[in-house]
């Protein structure tokens, strides 16, 4: 588990999540076009999180990345914390803060083991960090522990029955006479980091059953729908082909349902 661990690390330690794709510049101009960017192709973000509805509220986020979202709540007057498995993505996070003159308690951490009290936070967010850590209930039970009474978790993590899903294991199951590779491998080898994982609709409410008022919904994405070049890892000739003829009117009509973004919005008792 530990070298499971240490290899996820390695991966979002060379590149942060989007900075390839994302940033172009380390300034301020440079993480507003980011930020621009990222809620350009997902503007669902910024319902969900509800970066408005925590002023003066202690909220936590797990996998700060860039730090764009962690910047939103900073400037809504959050009492902030977050953590990253990596130390590129915490001084991504400390940079970008710093040149917007805000502030945060941002450390490297380890979503398995956080490093607060019980009861701490009425709010941890969680933007498709958790499905890399290797023991993904564990980190779900860090977050309700750390958790206030009445406080609120909403996390994004993969749908495995996704159109994302379905592309990959086309590509790396059926073409490479590989049809009876499972979805986990499909996600583990294929998607991100190594171990990735998604989750059904009856596994995200087995991950969370000891919240209440689970409430969970899926999305599509621009990397279902195949709007973006955004991807940490593929490219080439085969995904070329696939946005040209990629039959989008159909899957935003029949397969609405099928998205790799899950949203999970669940409360403490």
């Amino acid at each position: 588990m530990k070298n499971n661990k240490q290899k996820v690390k390695k991966f979002w330690n060379e590149v942060s999540c989007g900075e390839d794709l994302l940033l172009k510049k380390t300034d301020k101009a440079g993480y507003e076009d980011q930020a621009n960017e990222r809620y350009r192709l997902e503007p669902y973000i910024i319902p969900f999180a509800g970066f408005s509805d925590f002023p003066g509220k202690k909220v936590l986020e797990i996998g700060v990345g860039l730090g764009a979202d962690h910047q939103r709540f900073s400037e809504a007057n959050a009492i902030l914390s977050g953590i990253d498995l990596t130390e590129r993505a915490v001084m991504h996070s400390r940079t970008r803060l710093k040149l917007f003159g805000l502030n945060s308690d941002i450390n490297v951490g380890d979503a398995e083991k956080l490093d607060f009290n019980d009861n701490t936070f009425d709010l941890v967010y969680s933007w498709g960090v958790i499905h890399h850590s290797p023991n993904t209930q564990i980190a779900v039970n860090e977050i309700l522990r750390v958790l206030k009474p009445n406080g609120s978790a909403r996390i994004m993590i993969y749908h495995k029955w996704s159109v994302i899903g379905f592309m990959l294991w086309i590509r790396y199951g059926l073409f490479s006479l590989r049809p009876l590779m499972s979805m986990t491998q499909v996600y583990s080898n294929y998607l991100e980091s190594p171990g990735t994982k998604a989750y059904s609709i009856k596994e995200a409410n087995d991950l969370f059953s000891n919240f209440t008022n689970v409430q969970i919904s899926t999305i599509l994405t621009h990397g279902d729908l195949l709007t973006s070049g955004a991807g940490q890892r593929h490219g080439g000739l085969f995904l070329s082909i696939a946005r040209s003829i990629w039959p989008r009117v159909f899957i935003r009509r029949f397969l609405k349902n099928s998205g790799l973004f899950m949203l999970i919005d669940a409360k403490k008792n």
